[in-house]
C-alpha cells in the first residue's frame, strides 16, 4: 500500500499565516484594554450613592427612670399613753384633724378616785403646814417639825400632778393638723400602754422617695427639676417636682441613697398617697453635644475616624476623639464641627478619596 505524504507548506506561506495570527492577537489584546479602560472611566465618573449625617448639636444628657409610691411628707402614729378601754373613738379615716383636737377617750375612772384622793390630801397637807408655820411664827414649833410638814406637803402637791397626768392620758388628741389616714382601735376594745391608736398624715405636702444608685446621685442637688408621672391620673401627663433632700447614706442592703421629691402640686391634680409615681431623675448633664451614629465610628491601629464627605464629594477619612455612648448615637469630643456631612454607614467598608453622591442628607 502506498503512503501518502502531506504536501509541503512554503516558507514564505508559513510566514504569512503566522504574521497574521500575531497581529489578530495583539488586536484583540488592545481592544480587550480599550473595554477595561472605559469601563473604569466610566466607574470613576458614575459617584456612590450614599446616606450622610449634618453633625449638629445634641443633647445626649443622661436621664433613668424611678418608681415608688407617693407618700405624705409627715406621717405620725399617735399611741395611747394609758392603757384602759376605749369609751369613745370620734374620728375615721378621711377625717381632717387639728393640732390639739380629741380624738378618742379611755376610761380612766380608776385614775380620777386617786386624782380626788391626792386633792384631798394635800388640802390636809395644806392645812397642816398652814398650822405649823403660825405656831413657828410664835416659837412654839421647832425647826425640824417644820421642815417634815413642808416636805409632806411638796410630796402632796406631786401625787396631785401625777394623777391629773395620768387622768389627761385618758383623752387622746392629735398632735399634728393632718388627716386620719387609718385607725386602729374601736369603741370598748382594750388597749395597752403605747400601742398605736391612729396614723395621722400631713397631706398638704406630698412626696416620693426614690432609691438610687450610688453611681449616679453624686451628679443630683438639691433644687433641681424633675418630671414626675403618675399613671393614676389622666387628666395631666407630667407633674413638676423638686428634690427636696438626699439622704447622706446609702440602705445597707440595696446599697440605694433615697432620693427625695417634692411634688407641690399633686394634691389640688388628685394625686394620693399610695399612688404609683415614675420620676424622670436628670443623673448626667451633656447638652449641646456633637455626636455621630455609633455605627460611623471605626478604629484602626488605637486611632477612632469617621468618613466625612468634603466639598469635593470625595470622602475623607477624620480621626476623631470619641464620648460616651448615649444608645444609638456616640459623642465626638473633637475632630468634627456642626455642618461637617459624615457617612452613617461603616467607614471601613470605603474608601477615601471615592467620589459619592449624598442622596439622603440626615440631621
Amino acid at each position: 500500500m502506498e503512503r501518502l505524504t502531506p504536501p509541503a507548506i512554503e516558507p514564505a506561506v508559513y510566514k504569512r499565516a503566522l504574521f497574521l495570527v500575531t497581529a489578530t492577537l495583539l488586536l484583540l489584546s488592545a481592544c480587550a484594554e480599550t473595554t477595561e479602560q472605559a469601563a473604569s472611566g466610566q466607574r470613576e465618573a458614575r459617584p456612590m450613592p450614599v446616606q450622610a449625617l449634618e453633625i449638629q448639636p445634641r443633647d445626649l444628657s443622661r436621664v433613668i427612670t424611678v418608681s415608688n409610691a407617693v407618700e405624705p411628707l409627715r406621717t405620725i402614729r399617735l399611741a395611747g399613753r394609758t392603757d384602759g378601754v376605749l369609751t369613745d373613738v370620734l374620728v375615721e379615716e378621711g377625717d381632717p384633724v387639728s393640732a390639739d383636737q380629741v380624738l378618742a377617750r379611755i376610761d380612766v375612772r380608776e385614775q380620777q378616785a386617786e386624782l380626788a384622793r391626792a386633792r384631798a390630801r394635800l388640802r390636809e397637807r395644806e392645812a397642816t403646814f398652814e398650822r405649823l408655820e403660825q405656831l413657828r411664827e410664835r416659837g412654839y414649833v421647832d425647826v425640824a417639825s417644820y421642815e417634815a410638814a413642808r416636805a409632806e406637803l411638796s410630796i402632796a402637791r406631786t401625787e396631785v400632778e401625777l394623777w391629773e397626768t395620768r387622768v389627761e392620758f385618758g383623752t387622746v388628741r392629735s398632735s399634728i393638723d393632718g388627716t386620719v389616714v387609718a385607725r386602729y382601735i374601736e369603741p370598748g376594745e382594750a388597749i395597752a400602754r403605747h400601742a398605736a391608736l391612729f396614723s395621722i398624715a400631713d397631706l398638704s405636702a406630698l412626696v416620693v422617695r426614690l432609691g438610687v444608685s450610688e453611681l449616679d446621685v453624686g451628679n443630683l442637688r438639691v433644687g433641681d427639676p424633675v418630671v414626675v408621672n403618675i399613671d393614676a391620673v389622666t387628666q395631666i401627663e407630667q407633674l413638676a417636682g423638686l428634690i427636696r433632700r438626699i439622704f447622706p447614706a446609702a440602705e445597707v442592703d440595696s446599697r440605694l441613697i433615697t432620693v427625695e421629691v417634692e411634688l407641690p402640686d399633686a394634691l389640688a391634680h388628685g394625686v394620693r398617697p399610695g399612688f404609683l409615681a415614675r420620676a424622670r431623675l436628670l443623673v448626667e448633664r451633656r447638652e449641646d453635644a456633637l455626636a455621630v451614629p455609633a455605627g460611623a465610628v471605626a478604629e484602626s491601629e488605637g486611632e477612632f475616624f469617621v468618613m466625612v464627605v468634603n466639598g469635593d464629594e470625595r470622602l475623607e477619612r477624620r480621626v476623631i476623639e470619641p464620648g460616651v455612648i448615649r444608645g444609638a448615637w456616640r459623642e465626638v469630643l473633637s475632630g468634627l464641627v456642626p455642618g461637617d456631612r459624615v457617612i452613617s454607614a461603616n467607614p471601613m467598608e470605603m474608601t477615601a478619596g471615592e467620589r459619592v453622591r449624598v442622596v439622603d442628607l440626615l440631621s
